[in-house]
């Protein structure tokens, strides 16, 4: 082959890494960016008003995973979810909470009265165009307690449309055995990298894996039930907790497809719930009186 012929060749695959696979003419894409703005009036029908909102952040994973892979591997069960029960998939979203992670290169970490601002504003107008139930979907695992905060302050003040959140589900009954202890896998260790493995086996390394240290360093003791927010520091000081050296595309399938089979069940039972909204709306409407709530019967 003659070497121009080889540079083109390199070149295409190359550009070709990670990329999404096309749309089919005349189909409809999940992805909100992707779609025209007559097309989205017809994915909003579509998907009968439901959306989902992806989360991730910017941070360390390691010394083998890539900084957003949070939002890739939550993006990738969202988007093959919403292809098999139709919803429409916001944009990437990496605006969550990772104070713990700033020591590390590459760490975007926003205040928090930006984190629940922008969020806010972004349900307001996913729902300002058509979106009257949004599922957010989270990929990591410091944004639980933002998130769970996030919904029970929907409640502030009516409005007209519903937010859920989807928590990680990659694991379940009939899992692949693993090679590492369970309870030290947790921030890119055997069970993330594994499903990094199929969702952008392109920026895996698992030959950098083992360059450092994922153990539990214990270094502050406190009873249980004790909490201070140094604590992740304090154990895992290379912001990496297990060993995904040992990962395998075999867990990875396993979780993918879990996690994937989560979000379309919760997808279809946003669908089909009539009543969040409906309370939403009697409990905003009694919270403007509560002298004159009467108790349910």
């Amino acid at each position: 082959m003659r070497r121009s012929s080889l540079l083109t060749l390199v070149f295409l695959v190359a550009s070709t890494a990670g990329a999404q696979t096309p749309t089919t003419p005349g189909r409809l894409s999940v992805r909100w960016e992707e779609l025209t703005a007559a097309d989205f009036r017809d994915a909003i029908t579509r998907a009968q008003g439901t959306c989902l909102l992806p989360i991730g952040i910017m941070e360390k994973h390691g010394p083998h995973l890539p900084l957003g892979n949070d939002l890739l591997n939550v993006r990738y069960a969202s988007i093959n979810a919403a292809q098999q029960e139709y919803a429409v998939v916001f944009p990437e979203y990496y605006f969550g909470q990772i104070n713990e992670a700033k020591h590390e290169p590459g760490t975007v970490s926003y205040s928090r009265t930006l984190q629940l601002q922008l969020l806010q504003e972004t349900t307001d107008e996913m729902a300002r165009n058509g979106c009257k139930k949004v599922i957010i979907t989270n990929g990591h695992g410091g944004n639980p307690n933002l998130l769970n905060f996030f919904a029970q302050t929907q409640l502030e003040s009516p409005r007209d449309y519903v937010v859920y959140i989807q928590g990680l589900a990659r694991s379940g009954p009939g899992e692949p055995p693993h090679k590492s202890p369970r309870a030290g896998d947790q921030h890119a260790g055997e069970s993330e990298t594994s499903m990094s493995m199929i969702a952008r086996p392109d920026l895996v390394h698992l030959d950098r894996a083992k360059q450092e240290s994922g153990a539990d360093l214990a270094r502050v003791k406190l009873p249980n039930g004790l909490y201070t927010g140094i604590w992740w520091y304090a154990k895992f000081p290379n912001h990496y907790a297990g060993e995904g050296a040992v990962a395998s595309r075999e867990l990875g399938e396993f979780e993918a497809k879990t996690w994937i089979n989560a979000i379309i069940e919760s997808i279809r039972a946003v669908k089909a719930d009539k009543e969040s909204l409906r309370l939403q709306n009697e409990f905003f409407e009694k919270s403007k009186h509560p002298l004159d709530t009467p108790p349910v019967p």
